[in-house]
């Protein structure tokens, strides 16, 4: 089974929204899959994903209300194929974590996905509006479409 991380800083906006939202594609479609998602800082550990991306999500059909948060820890790199870093500053932390390259080839940008080699940061909707909420929830709606494909296509295990 495959089993893919989503990171983010805190685990309560943007990783839980493509934790939620890949779980959900994955459960409608039956794949093999085994997602969680976790953030570099330890500030919101075990609380809940934010009461404004809880909502966008309804909103959307994504529910993220069951998700609690918590701490990327060095095991992480064992447990998870795939690591998913929202933005380029937990892309670094996360590497600086890591023991071996072969830790290393796990994490990549989510939006390089749906944006090869840009480098593009999800960005941090915490103090933002509802719109940049929606916003947020859109991206990783496309990016998360991309990892589907290439987990049916078979190039992503």
């Amino acid at each position: 089974m495959t089993r893919i991380l989503m990171v983010c800083l805190g685990n309560i906006c943007r990783s839980p929204m493509a934790d939620g939202l890949l779980r959900r594609k994955v459960k409608e479609l039956n794949l093999p899959i085994f997602v969680d998602s976790a953030g570099t800082a330890n500030y919101h550990t075990g609380s809940k994903p934010d009461e404004r991306m809880c909502q966008t999500g309804k909103r959307n059909g994504t529910s993220i209300d069951e998700l609690r948060a918590r701490q990327f820890s060095k095991a992480d790199f064992e447990d998870f194929d795939v690591i998913y870093a929202m933005d380029n500053e937990n892309y670094r932390n996360i590497i600086k974590l890591s023991a071996s390259e072969q830790h290393r080839t796990k994490v990549k940008l989510i939006l390089n996905e749906l944006y090869p080699g840009e480098n593009r940061a999800v960005p941090d909707p915490y103090y933002g509006t509802d719109n940049d909420f929606q916003a947020v929830y859109d991206l990783l709606d496309q990016a998360t479409d991309v990892v589907i494909t290439k987990i049916q296509h078979g190039t992503i295990r």
